[in-house]
């Protein structure tokens, strides 16, 4: 045998001194940095382990401050089930809601749609620029003005809405007394088409007139008018003179007051009493359907289900429209008649000659002025008039 001492590599170190034979090493060196310090018992218990030939400092208890975590970013997957789990109620509530609140809408769409009663009116001739409503007040009479001899259903109240392509939306009252020629029954007072023919009559009568297609027709019944008033609260109405008028039934004291169904009616239907008859009559109507109009588009009826539904179904008991007309239409000529109130509106009547034009056969009449009447409605088709106008009148 070599009696040399063996050599060892010189990546193994020599054992020291204290080492005793038959004890193992680590396999691997433990890593002082990911094991937390045994307490000072432990360490004595275990004198026989040979420190280390040089310790470093143990540095993963100062990590955390030499190299602090990044903060997570807002879309860290961490934090999105806990903000799904948030909001998923409130999601589903307002998802609920609004399916609720489209289901109300379908129902009450198709209530007014089964409510709405139609009539033979429109003539079919071609349409004219803009949009345009006839709307009409009829009155069978019962129990009002006896000693009037008119047989059969007339017209108290027509008035002409219409909306140009361009320019002012215009809300035009016709008196029922001018003299006009009707189709087939020559020259006589217009609200005598009515009587002669009914919707179809008076439609073809006011567009010969005026030049102007209808669209819709609107037809108002005076005694469905008590009960829409009556349905709405009351409405507040404006007259400077006393009136006690027998013909129609109105008792006012100069001033504005609240009036229910009936004084409404009597607002809207008085002319003998009043000096500018028909012109004064037709402001009145013109003043109740704007107080009406006002309550009827105030957020808080139509917003309100509880005062809506009742007022809509006094309203439908009231109007008979033409054949086609559904909700949709109605809630157009509701946006035309609300922009007939504003500001830039012209309202009024057409240009009068003679407020007692005599004609035999006839009677009393409202001659409208020939020289400008042609003119006028052309100015109303196109919306050339000057925005606010009051026209009309006695010239």
């Amino acid at each position: 045998m070599n009696d040399e001492p063996r050599r060892l590599p010189p990546s193994v170190p020599p054992r020291g001194d204290r080492e005793r034979p038959g004890v193992a090493r680590p396999a691997q060196p433990v890593r002082r940095e990911s094991v937390r310090p045994a307490p000072a018992a432990a360490s004595r218990s275990q004198h026989t382990q040979p420190p280390a030939p040089a310790q470093r400092p143990q540095a993963s208890p100062q990590r955390p401050q030499q190299a602090p975590a990044r903060p997570a970013p807002a879309s860290s997957p961490r934090q999105s089930p806990a903000r799904t789990r948030r909001r998923h109620p409130v999601r589903r509530t307002l998802v609920t809601l609004l399916v609720l609140l489209l289901a109300a809408l379908v129902v009450f769409w198709i209530w007014v749609e089964s409510r709405i009663t139609h009539v033979d009116a429109l003539s079919g001739a071609a349409n004219t620029a803009g949009s345009t409503t006839l709307i009409v007040g009829s009155d069978s009479r019962e129990g009002f003005d006896s000693n009037d001899p008119t047989e059969g259903e007339r017209t108290d109240t027509i008035m002409v809405l219409h909306r140009p392509e361009d320019g002012p939306t215009a809300l035009i009252s016709i008196p029922r007394d001018s003299l006009v020629q009707i189709p087939g029954y020559g020259d006589n007072k217009i609200n005598a088409s009515f009587s002669f023919g009914g919707p179809q009559l008076l439609v073809a009568t006011v567009e010969q007139h005026t030049g102007l297609t209808i669209d819709t027709y609107l037809e108002v019944g005076f005694t469905g008018v008590g009960g829409l008033v009556d349905a709405i609260g009351g409405v507040e109405l404006c007259y400077d003179e006393d009136v006690d008028d027998w013909r129609s039934g109105m008792q006012w004291e100069a001033g504005c007051h609240v009036a229910g169904g009936a004084d409404a009616l009597a607002f809207a239907r008085m002319r003998y009493s009043d000096p500018l008859g028909d012109i004064g009559r037709a402001q009145r109507q013109q003043q109740l359907v704007s107080a009406v109009a006002d309550t009827l588009l105030n957020p808080s009826t139509v917003l309100n289900p509880f005062t809506l539904v009742p007022t809509v179904d006094a309203g439908l008991d009231a109007f008979r429209v033409s054949d086609g007309t559904g909700a949709l239409d109605l809630a157009r000529v509701a946006l035309d008649f609300n922009a007939a109130r504003g500001d830039d509106a012209i309202t009024g009547t057409p240009p009068i000659a003679d407020m007692g034009y005599r004609v035999d056969g006839v009677g009393s009449t409202v001659l409208l002025d020939p020289d400008t009447i042609d003119q006028f409605w052309a100015d109303i088709a196109a919306g050339t008039l000057e925005p606010g106008s009051v026209v009309g009148g006695v010239g």
